[in-house]
């Protein structure tokens, strides 16, 4: 499994539910961007959302590399560079399940606006 990882893959949705698992708005937004890439020893990943912003809005954006490791159900990655800067030096861990040819990757659930969201980004392989 840890081999299927390999590769650039390119975010397809991102899926946001509540505390009581009702599905609520993205952080991403309804047009989420991103890319993650898989080498041997290193992964990269940026992601953010793909919407214009209005006058002084402010977007999300975020990404990380490092080494990583894969069990077969987590992935783990050390990171060693990042923006926001405070992940240099933790592990980014993800639950990771196979949809047909695609991996959805779930961060552990996190506090965003007053609301504990769990995230499932849905990626598709293009390389």
């Amino acid at each position: 499994m840890r081999d299927r990882l390999i590769g650039c893959w390119r975010l397809l949705e991102v899926t946001a539910r509540d505390a009581a698992g009702r599905a609520v708005p993205s952080p991403y937004g309804p047009q989420p961007m991103g890319v993650v890439r898989f080498e041997a020893d290193r992964m990269m990943a940026a992601v953010g959302d793909g919407r214009a912003p209005a006058a002084g809005e402010g977007r999300f954006f975020a990404s990380y590399t490092g080494t990583w490791t894969f069990d077969g159900t987590v992935l783990s990655t050390r990171v060693d560079a990042a923006y926001p800067p405070e992940r240099i030096g933790s592990d980014q861990v993800r639950q990771v399940r196979m949809k047909g040819a695609h991996i959805v990757l779930t961060p552990p659930p996190r506090e965003v606006d007053g609301v504990l969201l769990t995230l499932d980004l849905e990626w598709e392989k293009v390389a």
